[in-house]
């Protein structure tokens, strides 16, 4: 090829991927989605506050009922999950934090997992502070966090435990009083401290002595009695089809080989890969099915969970790894969309009609005054045919691609209106780039 048709050829390849990247981006920032306004002259109901968790912003925020920050608190190398508001004001929350020193059976530097608890101080002039915590090592602080603490009428605190793959209570003076381990059901690796096979992210009160808890590896989730154990089964594995689903990122096996290799997996159609089940009552279930990208609401009907309700966007924005839904007594779902970095509130029909946002990678809110009212027969429930939110399923992703943009929307907080294409567009054209600029460069040195 002439050295003159080369440098053309390589300038023409870079105009395209300038032209595809900063064209594509301005398009879609001029006409997709964005935040919407929470002045609403049709609704004018006092929503009260929002109480955040938010894991990869570290912090712990409460918002206003127009979705303005009212405080923050936060530690360096801490990340927040669970949060829930006590009786006197206090915000308790499951957390986890590295860079720590007293690692007990582990090498130092180690994380420390447990909850604090946060007095956010007069509302006039909040000052939030930790005035109490308890907590225990780990090796390090990815897949070994508390997700999810609850206190409990007795005055103990029950807890999720990745790391060992456990819900186990506390009592006040830090004291384990009852443990469940997840190795009584599910076949667990020699060393589980050192993989996350399970993901035990959610437990809840649901009646006494009795807890709903969300096992997030294997698609399901399991009424625990204490005393008892294992009760029911939400999502009970029915054959091996979808086995491939729990197995994946080095989840579930069948370690003992008693199995032919089946594992206990749950329908990934039902819920995959789920987060912060709501308990509305033993037909009902609210559920974050975060890896299908949707809010669901599922019934039991003649013996079998089915999706009876699902929202699966907001404000013309899909929903991106969505990990809180809670019922609301006034019929809305009150929805933590992790990596758009939002909580919005939605009508039955799925109108959105309020929105706070958080910061990167909100992973817990609570409203106050109600919180996530769990077997509370008096919260409205969906009715299929009768509520038209948008149920949708998993989107299909282009390889790859889908991980670098978790691991972005990680980092920074991305605008509303930039999707996981975007970064293939900028690798094309950054490839595009490349080649282009080699061919000048080459076509430059062969010119006489």
């Amino acid at each position: 090829m002439p050295s003159l048709s080369r440098q053309r050829l390589g300038v023409a390849l870079v105009l395209v991927a300038v032209v595809a990247v900063a064209g594509s981006l301005a398009v879609s920032a001029a006409t997709g989605p964005s935040a919407i306004s929470n002045a609403n002259a049709n609704d004018s109901a006092d929503r009260g506050k929002t109480v955040v968790g938010m894991q990869a912003a570290g912090r712990v925020s409460m918002f206003d009922s127009n979705g303005s920050r009212l405080w923050t608190f936060g530690t360096p190398d801490t990340d927040y999950f669970d949060v829930t508001v006590l009786d006197n004001g206090s915000v308790l929350t499951g957390y986890i934090t590295e860079g720590e020193q007293e690692c007990g059976q582990y090498e130092a530097p180690c994380a420390r997992t447990g909850f604090q608890i946060i007095d956010p101080g007069p509302d006039a002039n909040p000052d939030p502070q930790v005035t109490s915590e308890w907590s225990f090592p780990v090796p390090e602080m990815l897949n070994n966090e508390v997700h999810d603490v609850e206190p409990l009428p007795s005055g103990e605190f029950i807890m999720t435990d990745m790391a060992n793959e456990r819900v186990f209570t506390v009592a006040p003076n830090g004291t384990t009083t009852w443990q469940w381990n997840a190795s009584e059901r599910y076949d667990a690796p020699d060393d589980p401290v050192s993989t996350d096979w399970l993901h035990i992210n959610d437990v809840d009160r649901i009646g006494e002595g009795r807890y709903m808890v969300s096992v997030r590896n294997a698609n399901q989730l399991l009424i625990i009695q204490r005393g008892e154990g294992v009760v029911d089964v939400i999502n009970e594995d029915t054959g091996d089809a979808d086995d491939a689903i729990c197995k994946e990122n080095n989840g579930l096996r069948d370690f003992s080989n008693d199995s032919g290799g089946d594992v206990l997996c749950g329908d990934p159609e039902v819920m995959n890969h789920q987060h912060n089940p709501q308990y509305l009552g033993p037909d009902a279930i609210m559920v974050a099915d975060s890896d299908n990208n949707r809010i669901v609401e599922l019934h039991n009907e003649s013996g079998g969970w089915d999706v009876a309700w699902g929202v699966d966007s907001s404000n013309d924005r899909g929903y991106s790894w969505p990990r809180d839904a809670d019922r609301l007594p006034n019929g809305n779902t009150l929805i933590t969309d992790s990596r758009n970095d939002r909580v919005v509130e939605v009508t039955p029909n799925g109108t959105t009609i309020w929105t706070a946002d958080t910061g990167r990678w909100p992973y817990e809110a609570e409203r106050l005054p109600a919180q996530e009212t769990l077997n509370d027969s008096s919260l409205p429930r969906m009715n299929a045919s009768a509520d038209s939110g948008t149920i949708g399923g998993a989107e299909t992703s282009i390889p790859f691609v889908g991980q670098a943009y978790a691991g972005l929307s990680y980092v920074v907080s991305l605008p509303l209106w930039f999707a996981p294409w975007h970064i293939a567009v900028v690798v094309v054209g950054l490839l595009l780039t490349i080649v282009g600029g080699g061919l000048v460069w080459s076509g430059r040195r062969r010119a006489p």
